[in-house]
């Protein structure tokens, strides 16, 4: 009888192991003939400009959505620019990216938003010398209330907007009043590139790699009144994770120096390239947008400008800077973080300039 139960077993074993291996077989095999994805269609307007010529091979090369997702490009810029845009579609399909499945350049709004998965709206027009803020406040509104008519009809139902034009906050407030089927928490504004110089800045000073440190904050506008917060940031060292304020045990420089800094830097740049960011800011385009689409690391939080749902007492009816995780395409606000009296009046002043932002833009609608 024992001898009857030994032979059972052994055949048990045998057969438990010949449907694993079976099973390994036929994964190894799926994946040998696994199906490509179906392409995801970028938009990038001013595609002809700076940041765009930055952008739009990192999006062709995997940066944005990943080493495995095929891109369509749709690449919008003005008649003045044309020959430029298609320069930079020629250079698109001389680079032979394997991922990049389709390019398109037009100066046709409506045909570059037909299909859209993710607009990331980097054409804007530009202060310059001598103008009123009022009167560059006016080109922007009229500029994205025409495009967010377009992205709304012809855009996909899901569509992900990313605007990086400034002023981008209230940009991005524009194209949600003037393209109301699109879920407003799919509207967005670039505040990734003030993030990213905070923990640049951090790492710098602590001399440490930048992925170790995490959990900055950028609160408010992109401007010159936005918060860079390091209350809630640590860093890793070798005795473990620590808060940034202990680890740099030097509160004089971060409240003073390293926002000015990170407030300004932009400013800097300017002034060392005679040039605005291109490189940093498509960068971050591409960041914000793979954690949005792919999320954010567990225990990670990232800054974006987002619609206000009255969270930490920043009124609604502005998009604002919060930070946020990402999980399945979807973006939360971190709740709970505590707030001192010198964030409070900083988080204030920027929500304050955001208001008097949308009273001016709307005037411009008026």
């Amino acid at each position: 009888m024992e001898q009857e139960h030994i032979i059972l077993l052994q055949k048990i074993l045998v057969f438990l192991f010949s449907v694993t291996l079976f099973w390994k077989i036929i994964k190894h095999m799926c994946g040998l003939l696994s199906i490509e994805k179906e392409p995801v269609t970028v938009l990038v307007t001013g595609a002809a400009g700076q940041i765009g010529y930055a952008l739009v091979p990192m999006i062709a090369r995997g940066v944005m959505l990943g080493p495995d997702q095929p891109v369509i490009i749709h690449m919008l810029d003005i008649e003045q620019a044309v020959e430029a845009l298609n320069g930079v579609k020629m250079e698109l399909i001389d680079a032979a990216f394997p991922l990049l499945k389709g390019v398109a350049a037009t100066t046709d709004v409506v045909e570059a938003c037909q299909d859209v998965n993710i607009a990331v709206m980097v054409g804007g027009f530009p202060r310059k010398e001598g103008m009123e803020r009022k009167d560059v406040m006016s080109k922007n509104v009229s500029i994205y209330k025409a495009q967010a008519s377009a992205l709304e009809q012809h855009a996909a139902p899901d569509c992900k907007v990313l605007v990086v034009a400034n002023p981008a906050n209230t940009n991005a407030l524009i194209l949600k009043e003037f393209a109301p089927s699109i879920p407003e928490k799919n509207i967005t504004c670039l505040t990734r590139l003030d993030h990213n110089r905070a923990l640049g800045q951090i790492s710098e000073k602590l001399d440490v790699h930048v992925s170790e440190v995490k959990n900055v904050i950028i609160w408010g506008n992109h401007s010159s009144t936005q918060y860079p917060d390091v209350n809630h940031a640590t860093v890793k060292t070798t005795d473990g994770e620590k808060s940034v304020r202990v680890a740099l045990a030097n509160d004089n420089w971060l409240n003073t120096e390293f926002i000015t800094t990170v407030q300004q830097r932009g400013a800097a740049i300017i002034k060392a390239r005679k040039l605005s960011s291109a490189l940093s800011a498509a960068s971050a385009a591409c960041d914000h947008i793979r954690d949005w689409v792919l999320g954010t690391p567990k225990g990670t939080w990232v800054s974006m400008g987002v619609y206000s749902d009255g969270s930490y007492g920043i009124q609604p009816g502005i998009v604002y800077s919060f930070p946020v995780t990402c999980e399945k395409g979807q973006w939360s606000i971190v709740k709970g973080l505590k707030i001192d009296e010198f964030s409070r009046e900083k988080m204030d002043a920027s929500a304050k300039e955001l208001m008097e932002e949308k009273t001016l833009a709307y005037s411009c609608l008026d």
